[in-house]
């Protein structure tokens, strides 16, 4: 197995992360503002988002199974040009003020991100259950460099210029260039990875130790819910999803249209969202490892909640900027643990129908918060959405702190 390339899989789906995470970025700070500009509708602040969100959801589940029967890769590399048109659908529309092409572009980048962040099904396959939350953190790692990319590509767009239609035509135009980057790194991964996971089971159980050997038919889902520690691994996840994403796509409306801070500041404010969430990301997963499933996810859902609740009373964008570090490293610790558990729960056949499962949930959870919090930022003002986002992650944070995960060599399917 020492020949098997993990290190340079790893090293290529890292990267197209990076890429997406660019793209991510466009998404969260200006979905809803190019909706509003296209449409000129205020009071549906956060439709934009919604609709990134959902087509997300929609599309996690499909490209999961699509996954499990054909592979990682072919299903990634769709995913990349699935958002190569989204963004070209995008920048057309904004130009001309289509609104069916910005509808029809945010549905296909919404599923464009979904599906590459499925890229951690197949960092679960390469690695074994000790390491496999490391092995999940170092693909995920390549979104810090996304977080540097993006406002390095995507401020300079924009210096000097009014965020009209002609200006968030060429931001998406450039989010294009960055999906296509990520579509020909995801293609020269190779072999599959799930091959790997094969491959890895089957050195496991002629050892005598480690994973079991997976069974002819992957179970059907209802019976991979049952399984110890799934439960409230996905209420986890969807606590901190659905929170994480709400907040940051109502980012750019918060700072621009209610702290009146120019828009060329939303992406610095997301960039430092985006490091949060991913740049220390291998730290996270070597903690999650050691100290276990159980406190990593409620630590990270409360440390998401001490993190929203100072912008009930900042108001300077590196204050804001602070605040959604912390929220995105909050994220980084339940979304990492909540990841090891559905993978620790899964043979290599079945791992992509749970996490698209996972995601199909989150998807539908966050895209319904981020149209609410939409509503209840235009009508109630930015404390409204705090301490809303606030109560969503502490709850489960106590029930969880009380649940019975299994670790990693005894939670294998």
């Amino acid at each position: 197995m020492t020949s098997l390339p993990i290190r340079r899989n790893t090293a290529l789906l890292s990267g197209s992360m990076a890429m997406n995470s660019a793209t991510l970025q466009l998404a969260a700070a200006v979905a809803s503002l190019t909706l509003v500009r296209v449409l000129d509708i205020n009071g549906l602040l956060g439709l934009g988002p919604a609709i990134v969100l959902a087509s997300g959801a929609l599309a996690a589940l499909p490209a999961g199974l699509l996954m499990d029967r054909f592979g990682r890769v072919p299903v990634l590399a769709a995913g990349f040009a699935c958002g190569i048109a989204g963004c070209a659908l995008a920048s057309v529309g904004s130009t001309n003020a289509w609104a069916s092409a910005v509808l029809g572009g945010l549905i296909l980048i919404g599923a464009a991100n979904a599906t590459a962040l499925l890229a951690r099904t197949a960092a679960g396959d390469m690695y074994p259950p000790d390491r496999r939350a490391r092995g999940i953190a170092l693909v995920l790692f390549g979104s810090v460099f996304g977080a540097i990319l993006g406002p390095g590509v995507f401020s300079p767009l924009l210096a000097g210029r009014e965020l009209d239609g002609d200006a968030l035509g060429t931001l998406w135009l450039a989010a294009g260039g960055f999906m296509a980057a990520g579509l020909v790194l995801v293609c020269l991964v190779r072999p599959d990875p799930r091959r790997i996971g094969e491959l890895l089971r089957e050195q496991a159980g002629e050892d005598g130790g480690g994973e079991q050997l997976a069974p002819q038919a992957a179970a059907p889902l209802r019976d991979l819910l049952a399984r110890p520690g799934v439960l409230p691994a996905l209420i986890a996840a969807q606590a901190s999803f659905a929170v994480m994403v709400a907040m940051m796509t109502l980012t750019g409306a918060i700072v621009v249209d209610h702290l009146h801070h120019g828009a060329g500041n939303v992406f610095p404010i997301i960039g430092a969202h985006v490091i949060g969430m991913f740049g220390l990301i291998i730290v996270v997963g070597d903690l999650v490892d050691r100290v276990g499933r159980p406190p990593a996810l409620a630590g990270g859902l409360l440390l998401m909640a001490a993190s929203v609740i100072p912008l009930l009373w900042v108001t300077g964008v590196v204050a804001v900027g602070v605040a959604l570090f912390g929220l995105g490293l909050g994220w980084n610790f339940s979304f990492v643990a909540a990841t090891a558990v559905l993978a620790d729960s899964t043979a290599p056949a079945e791992r992509g129908k749970l996490l698209g499962f996972n995601d199909l949930l989150a998807g539908l959870t966050g895209a319904g918060l981020a149209l609410l919090g939409g509503l209840a930022l235009t009508a109630l003002g930015v404390a409204s959405l705090a301490l809303g986002a606030a109560a969503l992650v502490i709850a489960p944070a106590l029930w969880i702190l009380r649940a019975s995960l299994p670790r990693p060599a005894a939670a294998s399917a």
